[in-house]
């Protein structure tokens, strides 16, 4: 009953909270729906967080998409030995540049006063969850070999059933621990998104090319 619980209704409470909360924090609290850059305040960390977080997670969550996507394709690429040995020394990599990225972010965080202090708790268990998930991820990545393959017989499954309102729990429930514990961060990641600084990914300034231009005076003594 747990496990369905957690990877049968989990999956669509986080969902609903996802959606209900960031059409909430739009129409209400609309001027926070930014990534609230703290730049201005130390730039140095962030470039080697920042940089190296980006680049990796999202081409990884690019793979992943794919491989949901195309499952076939993937299959096919895989079935030649030494290009599906180099996607997952690449996978590897990009998720140990995700990882120094993702600590750097939050050792800036830590160390820093003037980041510090305009730090909310939020930021904090967002990056603790994006900590966790880039750690369980690089050791799946080790120590559970040839991702790219069983991801394609089990999560990609079990994330269709999902998608067609019948889940599957078996897909997941007879994966190793940690890679179920991958997933169950994936959903609580999702159900926090709209509470948090990821909201700017939402935000794509398209305004800017009808709105009225704006004249910008400097009011300085010579």
């Amino acid at each position: 009953m747990f496990d369905y619980f957690l990877y049968g209704i989990f999956p669509f409470v986080a969902l609903a909270v996802a959606i209900t909360g960031g059409l909430l924090r739009y129409y209400w609290d609309r001027f926070t729906f930014s990534s609230q850059s703290s730049q201005f305040l130390e730039s140095r960390q962030l470039f080697w967080g920042s940089v190296p977080w980006h680049y990796g997670v999202v081409t990884l969550l690019v793979g992943h998409l794919i491989g949901l996507l195309a499952p076939a394709w993937v299959a096919a690429f895989n079935g030649v030995p030494l290009r599906l040995y180099v996607l997952e020394a690449t996978a590897l990599g990009l998720g140990l540049l995700s990882l120094f990225g993702v600590l750097a972010l939050l050792t800036r965080r830590a160390v820093s006063p003037r980041i510090r202090a305009v730090t909310t708790p939020m930021d904090l268990i967002l990056l603790v969850l994006l900590l966790g998930q880039v750690v369980l991820g690089v050791y799946t990545a080790v120590f559970q070999r040839w991702g790219s393959w069983w991801y394609l017989s089990n999560a990609v499954p079990y994330l269709v059933s999902l998608v067609q309102l019948n889940p599957q729990i078996q897909y997941a429930t007879t994966l190793p621990l940690p890679t179920q514990l991958h997933i169950i961060g994936a959903f609580l990641l999702t159900a926090i998104f709209p509470f948090t600084r990821l909201v700017h990914m939402l935000t794509v300034p398209i305004t800017y090319l009808w709105r009225p231009y704006q004249t910008v005076i400097w009011n300085w003594r010579p």
